[in-house]
């Protein structure tokens, strides 16, 4: 709500994303993976550093971006990839229709929050199972 009202993402809310998946890691089994898991996040990190370097996208976009793929791992990174687009899509459409908010930018161009497509995209791996379905077999 905080990115839609005032574009910004507070790091309050990273941390508790971090403490969130350490907790689930732990209890899943996911933390097997853990080595992959933040090879796939700084990876992106470092891809999305470009994307900030040309304010192309905002630093809160870029931290929040990093944990989702934290969150979703190499093996739900595609799932997650594809639910993303889906939802900027429908979010660019949507404030192209005046249906949600945008902000002036630079020339003609505008902006949208991008946390609740990237909450969105999470939210849906989570309903989708795809997370769970990874998880320890000695956990199952």
């Amino acid at each position: 709500m905080t990115d839609l009202r005032d574009f910004k993402i507070r790091n309050e809310l990273i941390v508790l994303l971090i403490g969130l998946l350490v907790l689930h890691m732990l209890i899943s089994g996911r933390w097997v993976n853990a080595g992959w898991n933040i090879g796939l996040a700084a990876l992106i990190f470092m891809f999305l550093l470009l994307f900030y370097s040309q304010s192309w996208i905002g630093g809160g976009d870029v931290k929040l971006l990093t944990v989702a793929f934290l969150w979703t791992g190499v093996e739900c990174a595609l799932v997650f990839a594809i639910l993303l687009l889906l939802f900027v899509s429908l979010h660019v459409l949507a404030a192209r229709l005046g249906l949600a908010v945008s902000q002036q930018a630079t020339g003609h161009s505008r902006r949208i929050a991008f946390a609740p497509s990237v909450a969105a995209g999470l939210i849906s791996v989570f309903l989708l199972g795809c997370l769970q379905a990874h998880a320890s077999p000695a956990l199952t």
